[in-house]
């Protein structure tokens, strides 16, 4: 069972999280990009994501905004947004992107840099994802102590903010950014940029730990090199959270060219991951 019963902070996606730990397993979260291979391929990706193969994948979708400095991405998320990009994606896309995961019945949330809400306007961005059916937002490169913007314009369309935290993150900059989140936080497993790796990190069970001693009121989610079910299961064992997202987009490396081929990998590779998380608490 949850022990999270905070409703306002759990606010949408953390109530989403409870759910799922009352169910008996950590909530699976999947990242991609919008706009890759094409906006409207990139569509039909989301929904095989919450799908899987039998109905079973994610819960919660980041929607992944292409950006042309990213500093979080690694090369598979950075590949496929420069052509995202160059194809034409807009930020709008991503409130298109949310109505569809959100008609799917996952909770959409969008993952983007700071400077795309900045030239867009907080409250509008704010305002136009509420309206798509947008849950939260990921900001991974916002400190949570220099944003009074954000805060007004989340609060006044009641979407979640998500922060992030790392292994290098003192004591009192969890306890910051945690008291900064709604729904829940993410925490990244290595040092470094995303990406598939073949182990998972020793530093996750330890980051994860740390940020439960000092803010127990809302979930943990490890990110950052999860690529399969095993890995899924090992990370749900201990976290609230399995975020996965380059092994994800991996499975569209046709870059469009055979699209029911990648979609079935996809479909595949989100049912092994749900698998994964339903094993992760026998």
């Amino acid at each position: 069972m949850s022990s999270f019963t905070d409703a306002a902070r759990l606010g949408n996606t953390g109530a989403v999280v409870a759910s799922c730990l009352d169910a008996g397993r950590p909530a699976l979260v999947g990242y991609l990009p919008v706009g890759y291979p094409s906006v409207a391929q990139s569509m039909e990706a989301f929904r095989a994501v919450v799908e899987g193969e039998d109905g079973r994948g994610a819960d919660i979708v980041e929607i992944g905004i292409p950006y042309s400095d990213p500093l979080m991405d690694g090369l598979v998320i950075q590949h496929a947004t420069v052509k995202a990009r160059a194809r034409g994606v807009h930020t709008r896309d991503a409130f298109t992107a949310a109505e569809t995961v959100a008609a799917t019945g996952a909770a959409p949330m969008v993952m983007t840099y700071w400077n795309l809400i900045e030239a867009y306007g907080p409250d509008r961005f704010a305002r136009d994802l509420a309206s798509a059916g947008g849950r939260g937002v990921i900001t991974p490169d916002l400190p949570p102590d220099d944003c009074p913007e954000w805060f007004e314009a989340s609060d006044a369309h009641s979407l979640d903010r998500v922060f992030l935290i790392a292994p290098s993150s003192t004591d009192e900059r969890i306890a910051l950014t945690m008291g900064s989140c709604r729904g829940w936080v993410y925490a990244t497993s290595v040092m470094g940029v995303t990406g598939a790796r073949s182990a998972t990190s020793d530093a996750a069970p330890v980051i994860v730990g740390r940020a439960r001693a000092i803010d127990p009121t809302i979930p943990v989610g490890i990110g950052l090199g999860v690529s399969n079910g095993a890995q899924a299961a090992e990370i749900g064992g201990y976290a609230d959270l399995v975020i996965v997202g380059s092994a994800l987009l991996k499975c569209l490396d046709s870059d469009g060219a055979d699209m029911p081929g990648d979609l079935r990998r996809l479909r595949a590779l989100s049912g092994e991951l749900a698998a994964g998380v339903a094993s992760a608490r026998p």
